[in-house]
């Protein structure tokens, strides 16, 4: 079997990942700790001095540790539905039995953010929480956004939202609001979010010097340690070997013949071994949706912070319309130059999932690129036929080899 070259610092990236959840447990005896979704204003709580958890990052750690369908059963005897998202039951069968989880769970928090821009499950999943632990729970509403731009009124109003976050975080840990602090949290966040486009874009170049589940492993830091100097350490690590590797002409798939993009959420449990008939046939994917999502912001505004985090937050992928998917999936099969996409239709994340066969429609007439659909869940390994998933990788790569000539 052919072997492929492996990213030095992606190692150095999962010892940070690590260390993160072995400092929080650590420090959590001597700072409040908060649970916080993705798409929260994370830099706010860090200014704080707030320690931050993220029970989707954990969820997916479960994925990738093969722990995730236990945890999910325990979940499911508890009374929750097999057709929640597999991070909620992932995580509260953690909750539940921690000594049957990674890191024997994570440690109790002492309130918790929730941001509805991602998805309307985290909304009944830490109010759960709040239940269980019985902790505050302040959730920060943010407004669909049917358009590219937001509109003035939604960023005032996510902007009041912000300045109530502050006020209640204040009373909740009993720790003063620190501008000078937030300020520097944000400008290392800029910096992270700066490095993280340049990595990307860097698949831009033929070959392509990194390939989408080396940018799914590589993602963690801009989510988990967002604002701090580490993130932009060992961002600077990778983007230096990547820059090595253009330099050298070494491809992520050496000889590399397709180019392709992937929609939606990784398949945590099958990581590696999902793409790896893709390599053998000498397609790359050099763009993704998912990790674009953390790529797609603007730096905040460091002399007026407040409303440009407010129009990050309204601007999250999955809470924009359909039209303004579509056009940011087109714009990177062109930037990119693909040569097909692969859709995951992801059983877990509904808001992801469900306008994928208008977003296909939309992306194929503009871009003109195959699509192909493969139905699986992110970490609940129940929901994946590996047998049917091949045939259909099998076929698809036979297209795109008919297509250029390519013998696969």
């Amino acid at each position: 079997m052919p072997t492929y070259p492996r990213l030095q610092s992606l190692k150095t990236i999962n010892r940070a990942m690590e260390q993160y959840y072995v400092k929080r447990k650590l420090m959590a005896r001597l700072k409040p700790v908060a649970y916080v979704t993705s798409g929260a204003p994370v830099e706010m709580l860090e200014a704080m001095g707030v320690l931050t958890l993220y029970p989707e990052n954990y969820g997916a750690l479960c994925g990738a540790r093969r722990e995730a369908v236990g945890l999910c059963e325990v979940a499911e005897v508890a009374g929750y539905s097999q057709d929640l998202c597999s991070y909620a039951r992932g995580h509260i069968g953690a909750v539940l039995q921690p000594a049957h989880a990674p890191l024997n769970g994570l440690p109790k928090p002492d309130l918790l953010l929730c941001c509805n821009n991602i998805c309307g499950t985290v909304l009944k999943w830490y109010e759960a929480l709040a239940d269980h632990y019985d902790v505050p729970l302040f959730v920060l509403d943010v407004p669909f956004q049917h358009g590219p731009q937001p509109q003035p009124h939604a960023v005032q109003y996510v902007v009041a939202q912000l300045e109530a976050l502050i006020a209640w975080t204040e009373e909740v840990t009993r720790r003063r609001w620190q501008p000078k602090k937030f300020r520097q949290v944000l400008a290392l966040s800029n910096e992270t979010l700066r490095l993280w486009q340049e990595i990307r874009d860097l698949g831009r170049h033929r070959p392509s010097p990194i390939n989408a589940p080396d940018l799914f492993v590589a993602m963690a830091p801009i989510v988990a340690l967002r604002g701090t100097r580490q993130a932009v350490e060992v961002y600077r690590e990778l983007k230096a070997e990547l820059e090595r590797r253009v330099a050298d002409g070494v491809g992520a798939v050496p000889g590399e013949r397709h180019r392709l993009l992937w929609d939606n959420i990784a398949i945590w449990y099958q990581l590696y071994r999902f793409f790896r008939p893709f390599m053998d046939a000498g397609a790359c994917f050099v763009t993704d949706s998912y990790t674009n999502a953390w790529a797609a912001a603007e730096p905040v505004d460091l002399d007026d912070p407040l409303p440009s985090m407010a129009r990050t937050l309204l601007a999250v992928y999955i809470n924009l319309d359909l039209p303004s998917r579509a056009r940011i999936v087109a714009d990177l099969a062109r930037r990119f130059e693909v040569d097909g996409m692969v859709m995951h239709a992801n059983w877990s994340c509904k808001p992801f999932s469900l306008t994928q066969s208008d977003l296909q429609a939309a992306v194929r007439e503009e871009v003109g690129v195959p699509a192909l659909v493969l139905e699986a869940d992110m970490c609940d390994s129940r929901r994946y036929n590996e047998g049917a998933v091949r045939e259909r990788i099998a076929a698809f790569l036979e297209m795109l080899g008919s297509v250029d000539g390519s013998l696969l």
